[in-house]
């Protein structure tokens, strides 16, 4: 009996991705979140139109971001496609995410490189680099996980993380105000 039990903790895991990768995200979803406790699948750009947080205030859309799609998430999960880097979105969400406020707690920060980029050049979203550094840095940038077990690992060391790397949390870029291409 004792090897069947996790040698990891669950989290709420918000995912942030690009809508052009939405179809390989789900995958993933299919495929890692079979009691769908661990995962929450949601992110701000994927299938709404034009501006979500109607404001150019910075601190304003992170608490807006954090009030209405993070909630309760401890961790963030950043699924990085080819043209993850250059979403406004995904650094809103990523920034919101870092954010750590009176009512509610910094997330922990990973970032996994989808299988249909894993062998072509490929690039961070800037605060996401700006926060990973080797084992050193807050966030992990890592391989796509061959097992629920390797993926519930990566999601509960972000979670540590949040302690025990809070010190060189960088969350200091402004927020992007366009789409990059």
């Amino acid at each position: 009996m004792a090897s069947l039990l996790k040698s990891y903790t669950r989290h709420k895991t918000f995912i942030s991705y690009h809508h052009a990768d939405e179809a390989e995200v789900k995958a993933f979803i299919d495929h890692f979140d079979h009691d769908h406790d661990v995962l929450i699948s949601r992110g701000i750009g994927a299938s709404m139109a034009g501006d979500v947080i109607d404001s150019t205030n910075a601190d304003y859309i992170k608490q807006r971001i954090r009030q209405l799609y993070l909630r309760d998430s401890s961790v963030t999960l950043v699924m990085v496609g080819a043209e993850t880097w250059g979403r406004r979105f995904v650094d809103w969400e990523v920034a919101a995410s870092l954010r750590n406020t009176a009512t509610s707690s910094r997330n922990g920060l990973l970032a996994i490189t989808l299988p249909s980029i894993a062998n072509s050049p490929r690039q961070l979203p800037a605060r996401v680099d700006d926060n990973v550094d080797g084992t050193d840095g807050y966030a992990r940038w890592m391989k796509y996980p061959s097992s629920t077990l390797d993926l519930g690992q990566m999601i509960d060391a972000a979670y540590t993380r949040r302690t025990t790397h809070a010190s060189v949390v960088d969350n200091s870029r402004a927020l992007r105000q366009r789409n990059a291409s």
